[in-house]
């Protein structure tokens, strides 16, 4: 898929039940996933590997399901140009698991991963959060540079530990994934 392509195929829907947070130094507006956000979700992940895609119809239930917990920013031009999803897990209700963190070509090294977990966490129905959990592949240096830089900006221990050890994905080629818990949270400075 070529880059013009791929921007056709991340247009997004620009109608949102969230108002959301502008960045007026990039235009960009950070917001809740609506169901028509899904198909271009789908499509900017499949444009940024290593990460993992999942069907479209997982990504019709996180914006569905989990519309206060994932973030899309969208350019003014109506490209989503991010993407975080996030849970809270069901016997976990102060942790925030954050599940993928997708940032189009082209906005990359802007900050924008660390924005979009910025913007998350501010929303007041996350205000019980205390940790943060992801997981994230050994090799994997941006994400890791990216929740290091976001334990920094809230003064956040980091832990490390195995968690999807090779074994787990069967016959799939797939790295472990390590589990990254960052806590506790506390308030970004100004």
């Amino acid at each position: 898929m070529n880059t013009e392509d791929s921007s056709r195929t991340l247009q997004a829907h620009s109608q949102s039940a969230e108002p959301g947070l502008r960045l007026p130094a990039s235009g960009l507006v950070l917001r809740a996933p609506s169901l028509d956000d899904a198909r271009h979700v789908h499509a900017l992940v499949q444009a940024c590997p290593p990460l993992d895609v999942n069907s479209l119809y997982v990504y019709l239930l996180l914006a569905h399901h989990h519309t206060e917990t994932c973030v899309v920013a969208q350019s003014a031009n109506g490209l989503l140009q991010g993407f975080v999803s996030a849970y809270i897990p069901p016997k976990m209700p102060d942790t925030l698991f954050v599940w993928q963190v997708a940032v189009h070509e082209g906005a990359r090294g802007t900050g924008l991963g660390g924005k979009m977990l910025s913007h998350l966490l501010e929303r007041p129905i996350l205000s019980g959060i205390s940790t943060i959990e992801t997981t994230v592949g050994p090799d994997n240096a941006a994400s890791r540079g990216m929740f290091a830089s976001l334990a920094r900006k809230r003064n956040m221990q980091i832990t490390e530990s195995a968690l999807f050890e090779m074994q787990h994905f069967g016959h799939e080629a797939h790295e472990e994934e390590r589990l990254l818990r960052l806590g506790p949270l506390s308030a970004c400075p100004g």
